[in-house]
């Protein structure tokens, strides 16, 4: 049988300031949240594309570039949520990572208790405002109205299926580890789910959604990592 898995939320945090970074990582990592530091871009890029996060939190003048540009590179993919690390009183930064798509900003120096609560109600946010609609050129989705559509023809999903392929689509490449699916489809706790579970109900999507599903493009299998939606555009 699986374990029950420790549903923390992921948060990558850029920060070339080692000695900043460390403090924050050390002081809230706590059974809520776990911490992915980097101090470049270039670091910051590689923990991106081979995990998956719940929030960043963005230095913008690192020492091998601006935030700004990690941040766009994010936006071109992913509604995750970002809050800016910046000096006080540098508007300019400011305003430049609102309209980049940052969701909030954090002026230094800063007190541990105001950006726990600052990332709580980031994430909080985040969960509120879910998307429940999806379209790309061959799939339509509507969560809300559980209507599926390929190629405008209807599709049955079981209640599994739907928050399977809702965790996937709305996380559209990246890598959701096996872990992270399990606790999203079965809040409640997996103690009591079978080994199998999860591989079943991806299969049945694939059965569903793939052209071919023994070779499944849309629903891909990442060895050793996990399972990434591939968008249709």
């Amino acid at each position: 049988m699986i374990q029950e898995n420790n549903n923390k939320k992921t948060i990558l945090i850029l920060e070339d300031d080692r000695d900043l970074c460390e403090g924050i990582c050390l002081s809230l990592n706590s059974k809520e949240f776990s911490f992915v530091s980097c101090q470049t871009i270039v670091e910051a890029r590689k923990q991106w594309n081979l995990g998956c996060f719940d929030l960043l939190i963005l230095d913008i003048n690192l020492s091998d570039g601006s935030g700004l540009e990690f941040l766009r590179e994010v936006r071109r993919s992913s509604k995750v949520p970002i809050a800016l690390l910046t000096a006080k009183d540098m508007e300019l930064d400011i305003v430049a990572g609102l309209e980049c798509g940052a969701d909030d900003y954090i002026t230094k120096p800063f007190s541990l208790m105001v950006l726990r609560a600052r990332i709580r109600a980031l994430l909080r946010r985040n969960v509120e405002k879910q998307e429940k609609n999806y379209q790309d050129r061959i799939f339509q989705f509507s969560f809300d109205a559980m209507k599926f559509y390929k190629n405008n023809h209807i599709i049955e999903l079981s209640k599994t299926e739907q928050r399977i392929l809702s965790f996937l689509v709305f996380h559209e490449g990246q890598i959701m580890t096996r872990e992270r699916l399990l606790a999203y489809v079965w809040p409640e706790g997996t103690e009591y789910v079978e080994d199998n579970a999860l591989s079943v109900g991806i299969r049945r999507l694939r059965d569903k959604l793939e052209d071919k599903p023994s070779k499944p493009k849309i629903i891909k299998t990442v060895y050793g990592k996990g399972y990434l939606w591939e968008r249709q555009d």
